[in-house]
């Protein structure tokens, strides 16, 4: 699928779209997930246990267009440079954003920028400048009509204003439903959602 406004492709974290809203609101486990082998893991296993935290690495798959290589290839590359880490217990953390733009320069070859610190009117400046912008953002923004209930924990790819300008367009590698995955919103609405900081990419790869 793509975005016809933006030519970005819009992929979600789970392998098989129609199942997001199962897996992430109504608790189906992931290893179900027929089409699990299509995001490159190795087991569906190893696909339930990594799929949900690889929000980030969705946001780069999309960035690199259509000829992006699978989910899990990228992942297994942000591991290699320290991008993800896990603990003695096995829980995995990350997306650690120096490591992963170190990554995405050496091996992708695109100008990865890490911002510590973003506000949602410098986000319209490098929008405007060609980039696109994987934001921290809580993963509610799915539901913008709801009360925000916190800030940042979930990445998403902002690829443009929006057609009036004053707002942003933005794929949500956990969108539920079409609207959710490539979706518009006024900027007020998503600077409740938004943690203040992000990576910035070129676009248009």
């Amino acid at each position: 699928m793509t975005c016809p406004a933006c030519r970005v492709p819009v992929h979600t974290q789970f392998a098989s779209f129609e199942l997001v809203g199962p897996i992430v609101e109504g608790g189906l486990d992931p290893a179900t997930d027929p089409a699990w082998a299509d995001s490159g893991a190795e087991s569906p296993a190893e696909y339930a246990r990594w799929s949900g935290h690889l929000c980030g690495m969705t946001c780069l798959r999309m960035a690199l267009g259509p000829g992006a290589p699978p989910l899990f290839t990228l992942r297994d590359g942000a591991l290699k440079y320290g991008a993800y880490t896990q603990d003695s217990g096995g829980v995995i953390r990350g997306l650690i954003y120096a490591p992963f733009a170190e990554y995405v320069r050496e091996v992708h070859g695109l100008d990865a920028t890490v911002h510590p610190r973003l506000t949602s009117r410098e986000i319209l400046g490098l929008l405007d400048g060609g980039r696109t912008v994987m934001a921290s953002v809580h993963y509610g923004i799915r539901h913008p009509q709801r009360p925000a209930p916190g800030r940042g924990g979930h990445l998403v790819l902002l690829t443009s204003r929006t057609g009036d300008g004053t707002g942003v367009h933005f794929h949500n590698p956990s969108g539920t439903t079409p609207g959710t995955r490539a979706a518009d919103l006024p900027l007020a609405d998503f600077e409740r959602f938004f943690a203040g900081r992000g990576v910035s990419l070129p676009a248009g790869t």
